[in-house]
C-alpha cells in the first residue's frame, strides 16, 4: 500500500520555508520523561498501543531473516510485563505504516490483528485475526474478516470493543482495485467494518465508504453514543482531507470532514489521523499540508463526532505528521506529532485545549527522519502518558518512556 507516496516531495519544499506559525500560548507544561526499558529485543519496530481496563498494552513486530512475530507485553508497576508472542509466520506483509496490534477485551480476552500474504503480487495481502482465552499463552487458529477472495490489499486495521462487548473492526478493503504484480492498480480502496460476537461469529461485513486514500492508517473508538471512525477521504477529484463516520443505529453515518483542508495531492501521503474519546468528547489529530507546508492539526468536539471545532496547530514550523493524541482528564488533549527542526527529526508533545491553547513544546526523542522510524505512540494509563517509537542505531529498536499528567 505504500509505493505511491509523495512525503518526500513535499518535505523538499517544506524544508526551504523559514515561516513559523503561533498560537495562543498556555502555560507551561513539564512533564518529566523517564526511559522505561522495552521489552523489545532484536531487530523491533512499528510499535502500537491499546488500552483496556486492565491498562496499557504495547505491541510490536520482531524480525530474524524472514521470520517475523508479533509480540505484546502490558504496563505494570514495575515496568513491561514478560514480552509473550501472539502470532509468527515466514510470509506476512510489513511495513513501517500498517501496523499489527494486540488488543485485551473486558473479559481478558485477546484479540491479534497482522497481515499475511494472499498471492504473488507485492500488494496482494489479507487481514488476518486470532484470540487467546488464556492470557496470551495458546491461540486459536487465525481467520479472516473479508471473504472476497481477491489478490489484492486489506490492511491499515483498527480493532475497537464494542458497547455490546462483540469485537468491531475497521479496515482498508482493496477488492474494487485491479492489482498489479508491483503496484496498487487501478480503481477505488474502500473502508469496511465487521463484527463478531463473543462465539467469534462473524456478524456484519459492510462498507462504510467506498473511496478512500489508499495507504493512510485507520482509527476507531467508542464513544457513549457508539462507534466512531476516522480516516483519509478521497474524492474524485483527488482531495484527500480526514472524514469521520459514525455507526448510529447499526448503520454508519454519511462519512463528514473534520476540517475542509482542501488538500489536493495526487498520491496517498500514508499519514493517518488518530482518535481520542472520553464518553460524548471526542479529539482528532490529523496531518495536511496547505501553501506547500506539512502541517500537523487537532480538533474537538463535544457531541460525540458529529461537529468539530476550529483546528488547532500542534507543529511550530514543518510537521512529518504520524500524530497520535489522548483526551486527557480535564477536557484537554496530549498530542503527539513529528517535527522538522533544522537538521533534527524530534517527536514532541504538546498539551492543547479545545479554545485553542497551546502549551510549549516537550521533546519526547529524537529520530532518523527516514520511513524506518515509523509512528510514534502514545497512550494513557491513569495519571500517567506512555510513549513508544522506532529508534535505529545500526538496526531498528522499539524504545518506551512514561510521565506523569503534570498537576495529578
Amino acid at each position: 500500500m505504500l509505493k505511491r507516496t509523495w512525503w518526500p516531495a513535499l518535505a523538499l519544499v517544506a524544508l526551504g520555508s523559514t515561516s513559523l506559525f503561533s498560537e495562543r500560548t498556555g502555560s507551561d507544561w513539564n512533564l518529566d520523561l523517564r526511559s522505561i526499558p522495552s521489552p523489545a529485543v532484536g531487530e523491533s519496530s512499528v510499535p502500537q498501543f491499546t488500552t483496556s481496563k486492565r491498562g496499557v498494552l504495547l505491541s510490536w513486530v520482531e524480525k530474524k531473516g524472514v521470520h517475523t512475530a508479533l509480540r505484546f507485553a502490558e504496563r505494570t508497576a514495575a515496568g513491561w510485563s514478560e514480552a509473550r508472542t501472539a502470532a509468527s509466520g515466514d510470509n506476512w506483509f510489513v511495513n513501517w505504516a500498517d501496523v499489527p496490534s494486540v488488543l485485551r477485551m473486558d473479559d481478558g480476552t485477546l484479540v491479534a490483528q497482522w497481515l499475511q500474504k494472499s498471492g504473488k503480487g507485492t500488494y496482494a495481502y489479507d487481514v488476518r485475526l486470532s484470540y487467546s482465552k488464556d492470557d496470551g499463552r495458546t491461540w486459536a487458529p487465525s481467520f479472516s474478516p473479508h471473504h472476497d477472495g481477491t489478490p489484492t490489499e486489506h490492511g491499515f486495521v483498527s480493532l475497537v470493543q464494542m458497547p455490546n462487548a462483540d469485537l468491531g473492526l475497521v479496515w482498508l478493503d482493496g477488492r474494487g482495485m485491479k492489482g498489479e504484480h508491483e503496484g496498487h492498480g487501478s480503481g477505488a480502496m474502500s473502508l469496511r467494518f465487521a463484527e463478531y460476537n463473543r462465539e467469534w461469529k462473524q456478524t456484519v461485513d459492510v462498507p462504510v465508504d467506498l473511496r478512500v486514500c489508499e495507504c493512510c492508517p485507520t482509527t476507531a473508538a467508542v464513544t457513549s453514543e457508539g462507534v466512531i471512525a476516522a480516516f483519509r477521504n478521497r474524492s474524485d477529484e483527488e482531495v484527500r482531507d480526514i472524514f469521520v463516520s459514525r455507526l448510529a443505529g447499526g448503520k454508519w453515518t454519511e462519512p463528514v470532514p473534520v476540517s475542509n483542508d482542501g488538500w489536493k495531492i495526487p498520491g496517498c501521503p500514508v499519514n493517518g489521523p488518530m482518535l481520542s474519546v472520553r464518553g460524548r468528547n471526542v479529539a482528532v489529530a490529523w496531518f495536511t499540508t496547505k501553501h506547500d507546508q506539512p502541517q500537523a492539526y487537532a480538533a474537538f468536539s463535544s457531541d460525540a463526532g458529529r461537529k468539530f471545532g476550529a483546528p488547532i496547530r500542534l507543529d511550530d514550523g514543518v510537521s512529518m505528521g504520524r500524530v497520535d493524541i489522548e483526551l486527557l482528564e480535564d477536557g484537554s488533549a496530549a498530542a503527539l506529532y513529528i517535527e522538522q527542526v533544522g537538521q533534527r527529526t524530534q517527536v514532541r508533545v504538546r498539551r492543547i485545549t479545545s479554545s485553542g491553547e497551546r502549551s510549549n513544546a516537550v521533546v519526547v526523542a529524537e529520530i532518523e527522519g527516514s520511513r524506518s522510524s515509523g509512528y510514534p505512540r502514545l497512550a494513557l494509563q491513569g495519571n500517567e502518558l506512555v510513549f513508544a517509537w522506532t529508534a535505529r542505531d545500526g538496526t531498528t529498536k522499539v524504545m518506551t518512556s512514561a510521565a506523569r499528567v503534570p498537576g495529578k
